[in-house]
């Protein structure tokens, strides 16, 4: 039997990735098409009679004229058979509640020849609205398979599986439609010309490549040279054809929707109008929003603790365990010292990260982020920006990796661009563990006015400076890049709806996983190459140091704890972390860093929350072998080696904050950057950059704190 292939369509707010996990569950996995950035989810799904088929979400758009990069995606995955996911049919998920906006696409799809089934999604909320659809109707008039279903609750789905068993098995349809769109005399012309030399059997197929033969993926330099010939020579005026295009389209099925959908009068004002007039204000909306970012920080505070504090006695508990099993040697060194210590100083993180996660996603199910969007757009563009930018800056809150995909969105080249420089200074989940360590060393854990944490109101500040240096950079870079092009803001504001919990848990668990084998992967390699530095040296400098150590411990009449850690603080020092961190030093103790937060400075070039995992082994190995002692602890212990000041005062604890907060320490988002600008240029421009502001930021607050 041949594998079936079926592509999940519809536009954004359509419902389509609830629908998504709803028909897959847990039987789905995250990739990407050859060539392509973007995320794209694909599952498996068996019907009834028991045949197991796959299904490809693809990138929500609205029509095959695409004005952003993600929706190229689906348009180019529709448009070419060799495609890996060209699907054997689609699946076109529409809003019941609003279905004369979601008609475009899906008569565009029929036009393509591919079978298709229309699911009629948010069943419940037409039922609450008291919209009456006749689907047999709708059926009958559009040539089309229509199912209406509720994605939330699951309501009807078999009839869709149903449907796609039909079409999987190749069993009778309904007869074919005539096509919606008719071509006009000029389209018709330049359709022959095309079909003609590039040999394309349907009709639409050859007009949609007359239209985008500039970038369809799969065209040839000569088949591209061929359809532009034919475009100049018929005088086929793109943009002025789609818009007719579009019209004709509406008056077709606009007259199919009235007759076949029943509304109620419409009332004066809605619920989800009442909600905007307060959300959305143009006074007190801006207010909101600060109000819920606080309170989300504040969570991420006091919903951790717990969990935080058990996953640490589990840590503790298990290295204990090691320490007092294995006998004593290098391999149980790495492990507990390397590997175990690394892992910890960032899997303790886990209960914060997973809350930002969890209450981002809840935001953006019931429909907040798209007011989000065109609450701050105006402002956006004084920052040479645009309301979608935001959406792409708070999502760096999470990971600055799929925000900066997701600035594919953006139509304006130079907003866009902006967008993409400035969205790293926002405070990601990676900053998370640093912030957390740093913040909880230096600033007491008081309440102002009995509500709000200090160390909470902290976090918060991080996060405010990350936002007016994207905000500061975006001006800047305005002044600089001139763009002929407008932009404007076309979002469609979906009706509030409660969270379909399912999609937030499934959303969250793929997020939270992902964060955390990725960085595990870094933290572990980077744990034992630094595991291998701190116990290894150059000649026999770590001897020679140990010797030392051993008589300088003799003259002061120490105690063998004492001894053990005056050892092992003079073997790091002359080590080869040691030697790194000093061949640096002299840059960095004008923030009032010492050699091993320069350590910690390189590695945290991989990825920053490396920081926590690389101070973790740092102080493990070079303190005591007391592993009730706390990271925090032994930090707050630190002293400078040439004049035994404290390292970490509430001044170089500010400082090294205010350099995480503003440095470019990501690899994975440099490497982003090259890909969606198609340039070196712009990440080693944005690398230098972030990284003087960072010094110079730091330098200052240190000065003044000290």
């Amino acid at each position: 039997m041949s594998h079936f292939q079926v592509a999940l369509v519809g536009n954004p707010n359509s419902g389509k990735s609830t629908f998504f996990n709803q028909l897959t569950g847990l039987r789905q996995k995250t990739g990407n098409f050859p060539g392509v950035t973007v995320d794209i989810k694909e599952g498996k799904i068996k019907l009834p009679g028991g045949r197991t088929i796959t299904l490809i979400d693809l990138p929500g758009t609205y029509s095959m004229y695409p004005t952003a990069s993600d929706e190229k995606i689906a348009v180019a995955a529709l448009t070419n058979r060799n495609h890996p996911g060209y699907p054997d049919a689609v699946i076109y998920v529409a809003d019941a509640t609003n279905l004369e906006k979601h008609l475009l696409l899906l008569t565009q799809i029929s036009d393509l020849g591919l079978p298709v089934i229309c699911v009629l999604n948010f069943a419940d909320n037409a039922a609450a609205q008291n919209i009456q659809i006749d689907v047999p109707f709708l059926t009958e008039k559009l040539g089309i398979p229509c199912v209406l279903v509720s994605a939330r609750s699951g309501e009807n789905l078999a009839s869709v599986l149903f449907e796609l068993e039909k079409l999987a098995d190749a069993k009778p349809k309904l007869p074919p439609q005539k096509p919606f769109y008719q071509f006009s005399d000029l389209e018709n012309q330049v359709v022959e010309a095309v079909r003609l030399n590039l040999g394309i059997e349907n009709p639409y197929l050859a007009l949609l490549t007359a239209h985008h033969h500039e970038w369809l993926p799969h065209l040839s330099p000569d088949e591209r040279l061929t359809v532009a010939a034919i475009v100049e020579t018929k005088n086929f005026q793109s943009l002025r054809n789609q818009v007719d295009e579009t019209l004709d389209r509406f008056e077709k099925f606009t007259p199919i929707i009235r007759n076949g959908v029943k509304t109620p009068p419409p009332f004066p004002t809605t619920a989800t109008d009442k909600i905007d007039n307060v959300l959305t204000h143009r006074f007190f909306g801006p207010f909101i929003f600060a109000a819920v970012m606080l309170l989300i920080f504040q969570a991420i505070y006091d919903w951790s603790t717990v969990p935080m504090d058990f996953i640490e006695s589990v840590f503790t508990k298990f290295g204990n365990f090691l320490q007092n099993t294995l006998p004593s040697g290098w391999l149980t060194d790495l492990l507990t010292d390397g590997v175990l210590a690394g892992l910890s100083g960032i899997l303790v993180f886990v209960p914060q990260i997973f809350i930002l996660f969890l209450l981002i996603t809840i935001l953006e199910e019931v429909g907040y982020m798209a007011r989000v969007v065109f609450m701050f757009d105006k402002m956006m563009r004084r920052f040479g920006m645009n309301g979608r930018s935001v959406v792409s800056l708070i999502s760096g809150s999470a990971c600055a990796v799929p925000a900066i995909m997701a600035t594919r969105t953006i139509g304006n080249w130079r907003e866009r661009l902006v967008t993409v420089m400035v969205t790293p200074f926002i405070s990601c989940s990676a900053r998370i563990p640093v912030y957390a360590v740093l913040i909880g060393l230096a600033v007491p854990a008081v309440k102002i006015w009995g509500v709000f944490g200090l160390q909470s109101l902290v976090f918060g500040w991080m996060y405010l400076l990350g936002v007016l240096a994207a905000f500061g950079a975006g001006w800047v870079m305005k002044k600089i890049l001139r763009s002929r092009e407008t932009s404007f803001l076309a979002i469609e504001l979906p009706v509030y709806r409660m969270p379909h919990w399912r999609n937030v848990w499934l959303t969250v668990g793929e997020k939270t996983g992902s964060f955390v084998f990725n960085a595990g992967k870094i933290i572990l390699i980077i744990s034992i190459i630094l595991w291998a530095m701190a116990s290894f040296g150059p000649g026999e400098a770590l001897e020679k140091a140990e010797a030392n150590a051993t008589q300088l411990a003799q003259n002061q009449q120490l105690d063998s704890l004492a001894t053990t850690d005056l050892i092992a603080a003079e073997k790091l020092e002359a080590s080869w972390a040691g030697v790194l961190g000093k061949a640096i030093e002299p840059a960095i103790r004008p923030l009032g860093y010492d050699w091993k937060i320069g350590i910690a400075l390189i590695t945290s070039f991989a990825a920053r929350e490396v920081f926590v995992g690389t101070m973790s082994t740092i102080y493990s190995i070079g303190s005591s072998k007391d592993d009730e002692k706390l990271l925090r602890e032994k930090m707050r212990t630190a002293t400078f080696s040439d004049n035994g000041r404290p390292v970490y005062t509430l001044a170089t604890a500010l400082s090294l904050l205010v350099f995480y907060a503003l440095a470019m320490q990501c690899m994975s988002t440099m490497a982003v950057v090259r890909r969606e600008t198609g340039s070196w240029k712009w990440p080693i421009v944005q690398f230098f950059v972030m990284g003087a502001m960072a010094w110079v930021g730091a330098w200052v607050v240190y000065s003044l704190f000290s």
